[in-house]
């Protein structure tokens, strides 16, 4: 993939808050990147510095190809973390207005979210005031408001906050397709089973520093534990004799004939000769390695960045 947008040892200090100390990102081309990290991170900082609303001390955001200016601001929608509706204004008039700050006419603006607002099945929203929508209605007109003029590269904060599961699924499904007709999404989040669900690449950002990035398989696998699943029919007490004391077995769990144990070796064994033995006593009916989830890598290298050894 061709590298879409990027940060280049970029420093951001604010009084005696270093925000962002040298962090250097690449977001792929029509992907989905994970901006992660703790509260306080550095995460939104970097994704105003993006989007123009602050400059960067040292370094520089490049975007397609050169250093990104203000008239690249026009390719860029932006969902921030803290919602910016105005609460005594009408629906309909105030994301008609908001459409054409993004340089769009009246006529088309009026076209584009009347699609929107039919897709979502809002229409009778339009002459509500926003002060009268729940936290969750206002989200959704202001997704629609965000990429209604198909930006090039679209930036989420939070953007399941407030949406009950069916809402999450709706906007999931769209940044999907978002991305399946050629924008490149940043989203950043804290509920890491959307990582998995959504993200091909990521960025943890801790303490101003970027700890840990690339591809979403990648760092899964660079975290895998050595830890194996196998589903079986046989005799555990011949599978454990024939392993011997050259793995540990947890976790055993029968259901009819078939068992289900987690295989840790305690050294260092081809799993090609694992296989062998195990299949040699015992029928395999599944045997997977066990990569670790998001939520655990986050959490282990945040710790490790917070203490070092």
């Amino acid at each position: 993939m061709n590298e879409f947008l990027s940060a280049n040892s970029v420093v951001k200090q604010f009084a005696n808050h270093l925000a962002l100390d040298r962090v250097s990102i690449s977001v792929p081309e029509g992907s989905i990147f994970g901006l992660l990290g703790p509260n306080g991170a550095g995460k939104t900082t970097l994704i105003r510095i993006i989007n123009q609303i602050t400059a960067p001390d040292e370094g520089e955001i490049r975007f397609r190809g050169k250093k990104i200016t203000s008239e690249d601001v026009y390719h860029i929608g932006y969902l921030p973390e803290e919602r910016g509706l105005y609460k005594k204004m009408k629906v309909g008039e105030q994301a008609l207005y908001l459409v054409q700050l993004k340089g769009m006419s009246r006529v088309e603006g009026l076209k584009r979210l009347k699609y929107w607002f039919e897709k979502f099945e809002i229409q009778s929203w339009w002459d509500k005031k926003v002060e009268e929508l729940s936290k969750g209605m206002a989200q959704k007109v202001q997704f629609i408001i965000t990429v209604l003029h198909e930006p090039k590269l679209l930036i989420f904060d939070e953007p399941f906050t407030g949406f009950d599961p069916i809402n999450t699924n709706l906007v999931k499904n769209e940044i999907l397709r978002l991305r399946d007709i050629g924008a490149t999404i940043i989203f950043s989040t804290h509920i890491m089973a959307s990582v998995e669900e959504l993200c091909d690449h990521i960025a943890l950002i801790n303490h101003g520093k970027n700890i840990l990035s690339g591809n979403i398989d990648e760092v899964r696998s660079r975290y895998k534990p050595d830890t194996y699943e196998l589903r079986y029919k046989g005799d555990p007490e011949k599978l454990r004799q024939a392993l011997n004391s050259g793995v540990t077995l947890e976790e055993e769990l029968t259901r009819g004939d078939l068992r289900h144990v987690i295989i840790k070796p305690n050294h260092r064994y081809p799993v090609r000769d694992m296989i062998s033995v195990i299949n040699q006593n015992v029928d395999i009916v599944s045997f997977d390695e066990m990569l670790p989830g998001m939520n655990d890598i986050f959490i282990r290298a945040v710790e490790e960045t917070n203490h070092p050894k």
